[in-house]
């Protein structure tokens, strides 16, 4: 996997343009002065986060003595059922009743950021090849300034675009990322199956 389809991936999985509702809904009763700064600090806060899993994801892994097909066929099943729900999302959202009052963590850096499947994603990432830790970092840092320049640009984007088309793309994209889940979830399987003696 190059650099740059490794940050496509991450950035469809961090699926900023579905949380666009989600974040103005959260900022919205917040003064102006206070949107941008809550915003910036939910997504280092996020960032920070995906960025430890993706480094200490391989050392966890192993203290747990779970083999890397094994982390492919559970990020494939994750990453499945995420797109699952962007195709098809439920009238409360993605995780349900938000709570009240200035976010803080949860619910914008986590989960609708750094959510499990981003989570998982990144563990993959690190601990498959973890040579190529300075790719991986790069394409995470890739994927979430794209995904930091949509959600700074959300009120822009739900004006001109409408949610019948936010709702359009994010559907465009979760069909991508059930595609690269199953894929996901075959290779894990695949390199099991190598890996399986007698077979």
């Amino acid at each position: 996997m190059t650099t740059l389809s490794a940050a496509l991936l991450l950035f469809l999985i961090l699926d900023p343009l579905g949380n666009i509702p989600v974040f103005l809904g959260l900022l919205k009763p917040l003064p102006a002065h206070r949107r941008r700064i809550v915003l910036v600090r939910e997504l280092l806060i996020a960032l920070g986060v995906l960025l430890a899993f993706m480094w200490g994801g391989k050392y966890v892994l192993d203290a747990m003595h779970l083999r890397q097909e094994s982390v492919s066929i559970a990020g494939g099943i994750v990453l499945f059922l995420i797109g699952l729900k962007m195709i098809f999302p439920r009238p409360e959202g993605m995780f349900g009743d938000l709570p009240d009052g200035e976010p803080f963590i949860v619910p914008m850096a986590i989960p609708l950021v750094a959510g499990p499947s981003g989570m998982a994603a990144v563990m993959l990432l690190g601990s498959q090849d973890p040579g190529r830790m300075g790719d991986w970092t790069l394409a995470l840092v890739l994927a979430w300034l794209g995904t930091a320049v949509l959600l700074f640009s959300a009120t822009s984007l739900y004006k001109v675009l409408g949610m019948r088309v936010l709702l359009a793309v994010e559907r465009l994209m979760g069909m991508l990322l059930v595609a690269i889940s199953v894929q996901m979830l075959l290779d894990g399987v695949a390199t099991y199956l190598r890996a399986a003696p007698g077979l």
